[in-house]
């Protein structure tokens, strides 16, 4: 199921399919019987009726939580670029060479944060998590002499400018590891393929013009692509543009 969550259009086209299936199957099992009586049938249309408004929860309870969550990494994605500038511009505070030492770092720093938010290949998020965690290990050892040599108020900021930094980007990597869980999305499918079902089996209709059965589970397939779209970081088309780590980045290397 994650790497369903990772790719939205395979888990459209494929939830597209087993939804319509269900319909098909459950309304197959109906042809196999006698005519419904009135009374059972509109048992059964209430039945119908309360598993779809029971799946419309969870979509909507889902659609939910990966707005939340894409709101989140949104805004980490901001309080890293204000953790980032404004320790470069306390490094001022820091003698000359050094302070050049951690501007240099920090720009070397940003673009990787840059690439962090824009890449999709998972080999090459490997490589850009390890150069990451790499110039966070040299921004901390460039600061750490003057600090401790001048171990005054001023130099207390620099030291705690450079902490949100690495602060913030763990921050950030929680937050695109905070996905909506497995069971949730299996207790999805379940209900709506099980609604899909109620449907096709209900409904009146005949085998021939079971193509009508085909907007609810489109109606499903598509909702199931757009949350999957927004609790997929690294995949789909709606992504966290790192738009303020680009305009750092800009005005940091005009510099």
């Amino acid at each position: 199921m994650s790497t369903l969550q990772d790719h939205p259009m395979a888990l459209f086209a494929i939830s597209l399919l087993v939804m319509w299936a269900s319909s098909w199957v459950g309304n197959r099992l109906r042809l196999r019987r006698q005519a419904f009586e009135d009374a059972e049938h509109e048992d059964l249309i209430v039945v119908a009726g309360a598993s779809l408004t029971l799946l419309a929860l969870l979509i909507g309870f889902a659609f939910s939580m990966a707005v939340g969550r894409y709101d989140q990494r949104k805004n980490y994605e901001e309080a890293e670029a204000n953790a980032i500038g404004t320790e470069y511009v306390r490094a001022d505070l820091l003698p000359a060479a050094d302070a050049a030492r951690v501007r240099q770092l920090l720009k070397s720093y940003v673009d990787e944060r840059i690439l962090f938010y824009t890449t999709r290949d998972a080999h090459q998020l490997k490589q850009i998590n390890e150069v990451t965690a790499r110039l966070q290990h040299d921004l901390w050892a460039a600061i750490r002499p003057p600090v401790t040599a001048n171990p005054t108020q001023v130099a207390a900021l620099v030291a705690s400018g450079m902490n949100d930094v690495l602060n913030s980007q763990g921050y950030t990597q929680a937050a695109w590891w905070n996905r909506i869980p497995t069971a949730a999305w299996l207790l999805m499918i379940i209900i709506a393929i099980a609604c899909n079902g109620l449907v096709g089996y209900s409904a009146l209709q005949t085998a021939g013009k079971l193509r009508l059965f085909a907007f609810l589970p489109a109606i499903v397939a598509v909702s199931f692509f757009l949350i999957a779209e927004l609790d997929s970081p690294h995949s789909g088309v709606i992504r966290v543009a790192p738009q303020n780590l680009i305009s750092l980045a800009g005005s940091m290397h005009e510099q």
